[in-house]
């Protein structure tokens, strides 16, 4: 299989997984036995990536305000691409199809092959693999500079996991970044750790200090999220049946701080590239 298609099932054990390739490379949903393990939809009824399970962000996640962003001394100016947002949003990766390179019952290999346009100025090329075994999801991505010119890079995985009855969340973190009323991130302030019931928080926010892994737990299951990825951004809206916790490779908006590197931005010169994975263990009750 290597052209984009619609739908990608893959198996292992009471795990099924259902890929939409043409919408961003998303996950559409993510079960154990009939028990969903990320915001589930019947796959051929999801129409943007935005109402899927998971998708990859890159190359940079969340927001850039104010659409546009200096580089080596050129400006350079991006499309508004999620509506409703003042911003651009995750990168074009999760709403561009993607090409499935291979694919078996319970792996598959993805790619995007992205040139230079209005939703980012550089060339790249994104793989993710995913492997499905009977109790856990493993995602390997890389982030390659196709271009002949230094790009700034940045990827990170949005899973959407739904609300439930007594659903909690620990992480070790050591730091938030406070946001302003533009949702852009403004200074960095002493949080030791989350540990709370997902209904009583309220987090828009990219946390530093991460130790690498999160709890998930609720009167169905038990999750345990680990990834490479150095930073945690953590969104539980109040009006929506479904909470975020996202490994990201940079703090939201980092093309804009003083020294973007030391916020997790990297420098990909041509040919380079960028790796990181990301695991979730699932368990049941």
């Amino acid at each position: 299989m290597t052209d984009a298609s619609t739908t990608l099932e893959l198996n292992s054990g009471p795990l099924r997984l259902v890929l939409r390739p043409d919408l961003g490379g998303s996950i559409a949903g993510l079960w154990r036995d009939d028990l969903p393990v990320l915001r589930g939809r019947d796959a051929a009824a999801i129409e943007s990536s935005a109402q899927a399970g998971a998708f990859i962000m890159a190359p940079y996640c969340n927001r850039i305000g104010p659409g546009r962003f200096r580089w080596h001394g050129r400006d350079h100016a991006l499309r508004l691409n999620a509506p409703g947002s003042p911003y651009p949003m995750h990168g074009p990766a999760w709403q561009r199809p993607w090409r499935v390179r291979g694919a078996e019952s319970h792996r598959a290999e993805l790619e995007l092959e992205h040139r230079a346009d209005d939703d980012w100025p550089f060339d790249f090329h994104f793989s993710q693999r995913l492997v499905l075994s009977p109790t856990a999801l493993e995602l390997h991505l890389v982030l390659s500079n196709t271009g002949d010119r230094p790009a700034p890079a940045g990827m990170g995985w949005q899973p959407r996991f739904p609300k439930r009855a007594r659903s909690r969340l620990h992480a070790e973190v050591a730091q938030r970044w406070e946001t302003g009323p533009d949702q852009l991130p403004t200074r960095r302030v002493v949080h030791s750790g989350i540990d709370g019931d997902v209904a009583h928080l309220a987090f828009d926010h990219c946390f530093e200090g991460w130790a690498g892994a999160a709890r998930l737990r609720d009167e169905k299951l038990s999750l345990r999220l680990t990834s490479s990825l150095p930073y945690l951004v953590v969104s539980t809206p109040a009006d929506a049946d479904h909470y975020c916790v996202e490994p990201v490779s940079h703090v939201s908006n980092a093309l804009h701080m003083a020294e973007p590197a030391a916020h997790g931005m990297r420098t990909l010169e041509a040919g380079q590239s960028l790796e990181a994975w990301v695991r979730l263990d699932i368990g049941a009750i």
